[in-house]
Order: C-alpha cells, then sequence, then structure tokens
C-alpha cells in the first residue's frame, strides 16, 4: 500500500510503508508524532498475507538469506514466528510438520526452542527491524494498563495510518486526473480505482467493527464508573458514519465514470478524506485523553480484563478474520508484535488460533 510522497515508481496502490521510512534506531521506534512532523508515516513494515505463496515472500525479500520454518500449520507458536520473521523480510519458506516444536534453520544451522527463545534467536540474526521490547511502553502505558486499553489504542493507530495513507492516495489521484495510473503494474485507471475501493472496504470493515466493540464492551464499563460520561460518548460515537458512507458511495460512482473525465470528482473525493482524517484524529485524541483513562482507573481485577478483551475479539471477529493482515499493516513492526502478544497471552487460544492459524502456507 502506499502514497503520493514517494519518488519511487512503484505505484501508490502498491508502495509499502517501508519504502516510506527511514531505517528505525536499533533501541526505539518513532512515535507517531515524530514521523507526523517529517510529513511521513512512522517506520512500518508490511505484513504479508499468510495465505501468499512463498514465492511472493521471495519476491519481496530485501534479504538474499533464506530461512525456513518448520512447525505445525495450527500452532500459534508457528504464526507468531512467522510474522515475526515476516517483519524482517528475509526469504521465507514454510514447512509443515508435525514436531510441536517450532524450529528455525538457515543455511545448515537448524535451532529448536520455545517461541520466547526462537524470537531472540531471530533478533539476533536479524537485527532490524527491532521487534522486540521487554515492557510495553507505548504512550505510558505498563504492565498494570488492561488489555482492552492496549488493543484500542493500537487500534487507532493502525486506522490512523490507514486513513492517512488513503487520503495521501485519494490526493494522487486527484492530482494525475484520472488519466493514468502511477505506474503499469497497477493496470488502467480503472483498476486502480477497485483497489482503491477495496482498500477502503478494509479500511471501513475495521473502523465499523472497533467501534461497535467499544459500544458493546467499553461504553458499559464506562457507565459503571460515570453515566454521564457514557451517555455523552455514545451519542458523539457515530458522527463519522455518514461521512464513511457517503466516501463509499462516491467511489461507486467515480469506479463507472470514464477515465480523464472525473478530475473534480476525484478533488472532492480528497476533500472527504481530508475530512474524514480530521474527525478521526479528534474522535481518537478525544477518546484517549478522556475515556480510556477512566477504563484504567476502574480497577478490574485480572479476570475482569481478560473477559473484556476476549468479548471484545469476538466483536471483531469479523475484521481479525478478514482484514487481520490489514490491521497489522498499519502498525510499525514493534507494535504488531506487540499487538499479538497481547492476543496470545490474553485471548481464548482457540479463537486466537482462528485469526492466526486459520490459513497455510506450504511449499
Amino acid at each position: 500500500m502506499g502514497n503520493c510522497f514517494s519518488t519511487s515508481s512503484v505505484s501508490t496502490a502498491e508502495i509499502s510503508p517501508l519504502d516510506l521510512a527511514v531505517k528505525p534506531p536499533p533501541v526505539a521506534v518513532s512515535s507517531p508524532a515524530a514521523a507526523a512532523q517529517t510529513h511521513l508515516p512512522a517506520p512500518r513494515l508490511p505484513i504479508l498475507p499468510p495465505s501468499a505463496k512463498e514465492t511472493t515472500a521471495t519476491a519481496t525479500a530485501t534479504s538474499t538469506v533464506t530461512v525456513k520454518l518448520y512447525g505445525p500449520s495450527n500452532s500459534l507458536a508457528t504464526s507468531y514466528l512467522r510474522f515475526a520473521l515476516l517483519h524482517k523480510k528475509v526469504n521465507l519458506r514454510f514447512v509443515p510438520s508435525e514436531d510441536q516444536k517450532p524450529t528455525i534453520q538457515i543455511g545448515s544451522e537448524k535451532t529448536s526452542g520455545s517461541q520466547e527463545a526462537l524470537l531472540r534467536y531471530i533478533e539476533e540474526k536479524f537485527p532490524e527491524p527491532r521487534l522486540m521490547i521487554w515492557k510495553f511502553n507505548l504512550e505510558g502505558f505498563d504492565e498494570a494498563t488492561p488489555p482492552i486499553v492496549k488493543a484500542i489504542w493500537l487500534h487507532h493507530r493502525s486506522m490512523t495510518w490507514h486513513v492517512e495513507r488513503m487520503l495521501r492516495w485519494s490526493e494522487d489521484l486527484a492530482a494525475r486526473g484520472g488519466r493514468r495510473a502511477a505506474d503499469p503494474s497497477v493496470g488502467t485507471p480503472k483498476m486502480e480505482i477497485r483497489k482503491f475501493a477495496k482498500s477502503y472496504t478494509q479500511l471501513q470493515e475495521l473502523m465499523l467493527e472497533h467501534a461497535q466493540m467499544e459500544e458493546r464492551i467499553l461504553f458499559p464499563v464506562l457507565e459503571s464508573v460515570d453515566r454521564g460520561m457514557c451517555k455523552s460518548a455514545s451519542a458523539e460515537h457515530g458522527r463519522e458514519l455518514p461521512l464513511m458512507n457517503g466516501i463509499k458511495e462516491y467511489i461507486k460512482s467515480i469506479a463507472v465514470m470514464d477515465s480523464g473525465i472525473c478530475s473534480e470528482e476525484l478533488f472532492s473525493l480528497a476533500s472527504r478524506f481530508k475530512s474524514l482524517q480530521m474527525m478521526c484524529k479528534a474522535h481518537f485524541e478525544e477518546e484517549e485523553k478522556e475515556l480510556l483513562p477512566m477504563v484504567e482507573a476502574a480497577e478490574m481485577g485480572k479476570e475482569k480484563q481478560k473477559k473484556l478483551m476476549n468479548q471484545g475479539l469476538e466483536v471483531m471477529r469479523g475484521t481479525h478474520t478478514n482484514v487481520f493482515d490489514f490491521l497489522l499493516q498499519g502498525l510499525t513492526p514493534q507494535e504488531a508484535m506487540q499487538y499479538l502478544d497481547l492476543l496470545i497471552n490474553f485471548g481464548d487460544p482457540d479463537l486466537i488460533s482462528s485469526f492466526m492459524c486459520q490459513r497455510d502456507i506450504v511449499d
């Protein structure tokens, strides 16, 4: 995915966040605020869909090293390590095996061990981008922060990045007037619009299910803390929906127009995305400043926190089944791995397996 801020000849539909980012420092990942000062997204790496052929992973890899990952295809540990290796952009080959203990082979060297041990091994062999941190250090959160709060914060990060990406893509489309694609590989202008529409459909699914999760899971918690706050939050929660639905219909109308005569409509589309970007930014900042601290103040026990996390995942089952890769793609490598940690550490194993192990990669 991408935007118009790159000089790459790759199309705006195919530019990955890695193409836009400076190599992250070895210790800290740039914050979204710091990245905004450079007018670029924070450094992110694309997560290749687990269903992609191994040739896809190989074709887009930046490393000449081939890594084989052995383990059960339905194992959470195997899936977790697969995501980690895809972040490293190595030539990845997954080989299903009956051995419950995952194994990584680099050249003639084979290493087996626990998920944690193998993640350390991956970090040692491929230092960049750095994936591991020893505490959840985003926005001042710590181990006492309820996992549902961390998950919501990470959802906000992903949605923010994708909205900004769609805004820049729409601006690029408008600048070109719908007359040509940025690169022949994207196909005709109509084909690019279809890709644009598909990407927006994924974003809309993520945003709508996230909103439903907050209304069904988060707001009842707020109700127990402050009835007035919950009522106010509920009243304002759907304010982006008319604009989002309007954008969807507007994209449909542009898709049926002849190429080269929709320049005005494309500029209008970009303007609507700018409005959506501003509304989402204000919405997320308000929630993070006013609502999420109240959830932390509710002083829930560990079991209650875990229950809320799983209830939230149940509400967002469609997102995690259909657009899981899309969700992770909007996060930095460290953020993506932290989200996977949240799922594995607090989610029901059967539920999480349906997200992370739903597809196989075979040689």
